[in-house]
Parts: structure tokens; C-alpha cells; sequence
């Protein structure tokens, strides 16, 4: 079967990308991330310890993205750089509640400095779950992502793992922000996002029916596991989506304008 790039891509592949990290032209870890848009505005979104990491001496200048260039043909894409420092101060957001850090940041895209044709989606808080939604231990997720920098190299393409909820959703496991997931993953899938179909989309979730229910950091072991007769859990920790209301509110303005 000959391949074509005239098939409708899903949207979730098109609202995850591909982050590189690099200390000027050092290229240093790759991860993954996706697109959030609040209002008129665009966020990049990740795990914070993808932009800075103290305890592995983690400290990238700059990011580079792959976005896609030409509707309708996938193959077509370009690196898009974002240096993560201005005047010698970090240019993302991130936060702490009374758990800790979290291990989410965000950060803002300049839409005009973005390629004319540049072909993406991006959730919306409409994307995030309600207190009254259904949402319970065992339902099916999926993992948008780059393991190990794995992707479709012709159509720049994510992959996707699928998930369990593997802990009560809307509470805080162990007092922190996050929730269980059970899925087998990989280093680069840092920031992806963990999405649960939307069985009744409404009008402004109907192009991306998808539930935004988390942002995958890291997998989750127990200290003093027994390498070799214990297998590693295989579970991961996501922290809860709503985070990012907090971290995309409009900030007020330093020189006062």
C-alpha cells in the first residue's frame, strides 16, 4: 500500500510536539509536550524538570520544537527554537502548592513569530475534566509522545501508549499533585500529555473530543527494590491538568503599561 500524506491526521497527533533541550548548540535530552491555548494565547506545556533540573545538573538555554509547515502535507516541518532566558531569568512558569514543586511548567508562544503555514492543535480549559465528570480507578488512557525520541520520521508524528488510571482520580496521591497511571514508558515522554476519550464533546471540544486529565513527569518505583528479583512497578505519575489555569493567568505587566 503506497503511503500518502492526504489522510486526516487525528488531531491529538498534531497538539503533541517533540521538544529538544540544548545548552547553545549542544544538543542535551529530548522530551515531549503539547499545545494549550487560553483566550488569544498559545503556552507550550511540559515537565519542569524538562527546562531545569538541579539534581541531574540540567540547566538547558534554550529549547527547539518541530512544527508542522504545510497543510496537508505532513512531511513538511521545521525546527522552531525558544531561547528559556531573558535578562538572566527564566521565561517559563511553574508552581508549588502545599504538596511541593510541581512538575509542570509552561511556556508562552509568540504567535506572530510562528511559521504563516504552521499546522497545530492545542487543548483548551474546556479540555479539562469537570468536578462532576465520571472518572474513575481502571478507565482507559492514552499517552501522547516522543519515547526515547521514538516517532514517524517522515510525518513527524508522535506515538501513542496506551493507560490505566491506576489511582483515585481527584485525589492527591501520597499529599502530592499527581495521580497514578499504568502504562509502560520511557525517558523523552516527560510533558506528554495523558488524555482520556470524550464520550460527549461539546461545541468547543468537538475538533479535539479528547479530555485533558493530566501531564506525564516521570515513572514511579519504590526506594530499595530488589534489582533483581523485583521488577519495577510500572506506573507513572501525571499531575492533575488543572494546574494550568494557574499557570497561564494573565500576569500583570512589570512596567506598569
Amino acid at each position: 500500500m503506497q503511503q500518502t500524506t492526504s489522510k486526516p491526521t487525528e488531531p491529538i497527533l498534531l497538539a503533541a510536539a517533540r521538544i529538544g533541550t540544548f545548552d547553545g548548540q549542544r544538543a542535551l535530552t529530548g522530551a515531549s509536550g503539547f499545545f494549550f491555548e487560553r483566550e488569544d494565547r498559545l503556552f507550550l506545556v511540559t515537565s519542569r524538570h524538562v527546562l531545569i533540573d538541579e539534581p541531574s545538573q540540567h540547566f538547558p538555554d534554550r529549547i527547539e520544537i518541530e512544527l508542522h509547515i504545510e497543510p496537508g502535507n505532513l512531511t513538511r516541518s521545521t525546527g522552531f527554537s525558544m531561547l528559556l532566558y531573558r535578562e538572566g531569568k527564566g521565561v517559563w512558569r511553574d508552581g508549588t502548592d502545599g504538596g511541593g514543586e510541581i512538575d509542570v511548567a509552561v511556556i508562552e508562544i509568540e504567535r506572530a513569530a510562528l511559521p504563516q503555514a504552521c499546522v497545530l492543535r492545542a487543548f483548551t480549559p474546556a479540555h479539562l475534566a469537570a468536578a462532576h465528570d465520571a472518572i474513575e480507578v481502571g478507565d482507559a488512557l492514552l499517552v501522547v509522545g516522543f519515547p526515547l525520541g521514538f516517532h514517524d520520521l517522515l510525518h513527524h508524528l508522535p506515538v501513542v501508549r496506551q493507560a490505566i488510571i491506576a489511582s483515585s482520580y481527584g485525589l492527591r496521591f501520597q499529599g502530592k499533585g499527581y495521580f497514578l497511571t499504568d502504562a509502560r514508558t520511557h525517558r523523552g515522554t516527560s510533558g506528554a500529555p495523558v488524555l482520556m476519550r470524550d464520550p460527549s464533546p461539546t461545541t468547543a471540544t468537538q475538533a479535539l473530543p479528547w479530555k485533558l486529565l493530566g501531564v506525564h513527569s516521570s515513572r514511579m518505583d519504590i526506594a530499595g527494590r530488589d534489582q533483581v528479583q523485583d521488577e519495577a512497578l510500572g506506573l507513572n505519575c501525571a499531575w492533575y491538568a488543572d494546574i494550568l489555569l494557574t499557570l497561564t493567568e494573565p500576569q500583570p505587566d512589570p512596567t506598569g503599561d
